[in-house]
């Protein structure tokens, strides 16, 4: 899941919800839209 920041950066999380914090997993942050899709998995 691909999320736009206020910074105008792009961060990938999880597509499960980490069951203790009840949040997703940060994956990475990325400059753009695309390179953050390029290693979603």
């Amino acid at each position: 899941m691909i999320r736009k920041l206020a910074s105008g950066e792009y961060r990938l999380y999880s597509r499960k919800v980490n069951p203790k914090t009840g949040k997703r997993r940060n994956l990475g942050t990325f400059k753009s839209r695309a390179a953050a899709h390029c290693d979603e998995p």
